[in-house]
């Protein structure tokens, strides 16, 4: 086995262990925060049932998915459709904090008032 494959193994290892705890840390507040709140979205306010709870998500307040106090303060529950609205509001914002124009490097050549001045002040 060459080195190349042997760190693609320990990678792939690496990864496989990473997702795995990431998915228990998100059975274990999914469950904290269901039996602490009321299956209802926080938004727009439709209630769930056993049958179509896999449709409400937990949300954390701050994005930060490894804030997971004890008395759930940065979850809230939200359905589905609420909680992607809510990411893709929060992306929005992250994008458009930094935004500069985009500056060209060519300079406007056009004067639209150039010599304007002396057709005002042109007596007839």
């Amino acid at each position: 086995m060459t080195a190349g494959a042997r760190n693609d193994d320990k990678l792939e290892r690496v990864v496989a262990e990473a997702r795995r705890q990431a998915e228990q840390r998100e059975r274990d507040y999914r469950a904290r925060a269901l039996k602490m709140y009321p299956w209802i979205c926080g938004r727009c306010a439709r209630e769930f049932t056993r049958e179509n709870l896999s449709e409400l998500t937990v949300h954390h307040r701050d994005h930060d998915h490894d804030n997971n106090p004890p008395d759930g303060s940065n979850w809230e529950l939200l359905c589905v459709y609420c909680h992607d609205n809510e990411h893709a509001r929060y992306a929005d914002h992250v994008r458009g904090a930094g935004f500069e124009p985009e500056r060209t490097s060519e300079e406007s050549t056009h004067r639209p008032f150039a010599g304007l001045d002396s057709l005002l002040n042109r007596r007839s």
